[in-house]
């Protein structure tokens, strides 16, 4: 083990006392310093290191120790820490405030007591990208202070991950309290909720106005915007990335209306989509409209395409305009329109036909969404004339595919660089353009 190459003698005899079995080191000195290379520290790991050398927690305890201790020593610097599982106050170690003072990633969960924070905020305040697990619902003060002392926070991620529908202390609003106060510095922001029935989004409603440097907006609840005069607000002229669930196209279109040209993926679930049919059919062609209006970078698109003249002409413009588009997710759902059989088919026929026509050179995947089968026919057609250019990816959820017949069509145009695959996966999968 290098690590331990570089214990003194002292510690190693000490370690060994204890009955922690060090592996021999050869008395050939390294070829590098390699410790003067790391600059990043992952708790999980370096506790399954540990765990080698003895199965008593105590002995882990001191052997984590120690090495910690060098690691403050021989680092030039620390850039990344995986705090999870930390058992350690490892700011407390004699030279860790000239290596912490350089923390640019930070990965915690709210299990974690919150002194171990309040040491961290002393010492740590350049913090760019931090990345929370929620794991025990209750408030932590000590994340909350760790963001306060934060001057340079550009990346926050929070994701819950407990098993109670229902809490008494509210474990958000106290870090996002202080998340607001830094509103105008982040530039990504995650956020992935669960459903708790006692949830108060008030504060989410003040955060997300001001994200005026926003880049990246990934979240899969949004039902804490459901006004209009708020929509209004969230104004993000620098924004690439916006993937939302529970959000509606004609709410989607509002945002995508207020940024500034330079989205380069707008992706939302299929299902929320469709989750509420009033005025579906305009909002889903003014949609396609203000994509073409104001996303001219876009290169991932979920798109929800009705069975009309009017949606198929702006869907060709769109293809037309939007020339860096790499990957499009078609919804194309229409159970609550009534069309007979061969009309569901020949619209089919005629967005391949489309996609033929006027697909961007860079798209190099297509996603079907729910049952979106052609015949053996129109599939032949469609693989042929795409001949010729980059090979596509298709995925799509409807199980006809996996029929001998047309496993012997996709091969064949495999085999021809056609194709470069062709999946049969689930509704959630095809879906999930992450």
């Amino acid at each position: 083990m290098i690590i331990a190459s570089y214990l003194s003698d002292d510690i190693k005899e000490f370690l060994t006392r204890q009955g922690i079995q060090l592996p021999s080191v050869s008395f050939q000195p390294l070829l590098f310093d390699y410790l003067s290379f790391c600059r990043s520290i992952n708790v999980k790991t370096l506790n399954t290191i540990t765990s080698i050398g003895s199965s008593l927690a105590y002995n882990q305890f001191l052997l984590q120790q120690e090495f910690y201790c060098l690691f403050m020593k021989k680092f030039p610097e620390l850039k990344c820490l995986d705090m999870n599982l930390i058992k350690h106050q490892i700011f407390y170690i004699p030279e860790a405030k000239n290596r912490l003072e350089s923390l640019c990633e930070l990965k915690c969960d709210t299990s974690i007591d919150p002194s171990y924070f309040y040491g961290l905020a002393s010492i740590c305040q350049y913090i760019q990208r931090l990345i929370i697990v929620n794991v025990v619902p209750k408030p932590n003060s000590g994340i909350a202070k760790l963001i306060e002392v934060q001057k340079n926070l550009k990346y926050f991620e929070w994701t819950d991950d407990f098993e109670i529908d229902y809490f008494t202390d509210d474990p958000y609003k106290e870090t996002f309290l202080e998340l607001e106060k830094k509103a105008g510095f982040l530039n990504h922001l995650i956020l992935f909720f669960l459903h708790v029935n006692n949830s108060d989004y008030a504060t989410m409603q003040r955060l997300l106005p001001k994200l005026h440097n926003i880049k990246t907006l990934k979240t899969n609840e949004f039902d804490f915007i459901d006004e209009r005069n708020i929509l209004d607000t969230l104004v993000y002229k620098d924004l690439e990335i916006l993937n939302i669930d529970y959000l509606s196209i004609g709410e989607t279109s509002i945002i995508i209306e207020n940024s500034g040209g330079h989205l380069k993926e707008v992706s939302l679930k299929p299902l929320d989509y469709l989750h509420d049919l009033d005025n579906f059919s305009y909002e889903s062609l003014i949609f396609i409209c203000k994509i073409y209006e104001n996303c001219p970078l876009i290169e991932y698109l979920s798109l929800a395409l009705m069975p009309s003249k009017n949606h198929f002409i702006e869907f060709e413009k769109l293809l037309q305009v939007c020339q860096n588009l790499k990957s499009l997710l078609l919804i194309t759902s229409n159970s609550y329109i009534f069309e007979t059989e061969e009309e569901i088919l020949e619209n089919r026929k005629e967005i391949l036909k489309i996609l033929i026509k006027s697909a961007p050179i860079n798209l190099r995947e297509i996603r079907f969404f729910d049952e979106f089968n052609v015949s053996l026919e129109v599939l032949e057609e469609f693989f042929e004339k795409w001949r010729g250019r980059p090979a596509l990816s298709i995925l799509t959820s409807n199980s006809i595919y996996k029929e001998e017949d047309y496993k012997n069509l996709i091969d064949k145009y495999k085999n021809n660089g056609v194709i470069k695959s062709f999946k049969c996966e689930s509704e959630e999968y095809v879906e999930d353009m992450n």
